[in-house]
């Protein structure tokens, strides 16, 4: 699989560049989940949740350039399958 260096930007990974694996269509997932485990070892590790945004867009036609990844504080982590037909009906 393919991977491209991709800036993080806040958070604990503010300023770094690491290489994220790309999907099929060749760009990187949407969000991008950090495990941080706690300094006592005990309960759940906390997990910091990155967005991607395009890191600037071509003149002409305004398609992304590159991508970056942005600090979410309020995110979410993944809960699972969002599927439609799993929703609960009222």
């Amino acid at each position: 699989m393919r991977s491209e260096e991709t800036a993080f930007v806040g958070g604990p990974l503010d300023g770094r560049v690491l290489p994220v694996l790309l999907g099929a269509t060749g760009r990187p997932p949407k969000t991008y989940e950090v495990p941080v485990p706690r300094e006592d070892g005990e309960g759940t590790a906390t997990v910091h949740v990155y967005r991607l945004e395009p890191a600037g867009t071509t003149q002409r036609l305004g398609l992304p350039r590159g991508w970056r990844y942005v600090y979410d504080p309020e995110g979410l982590p993944r809960g699972g399958p969002k599927w439609p037909w799993r929703r609960r009906r009222p």
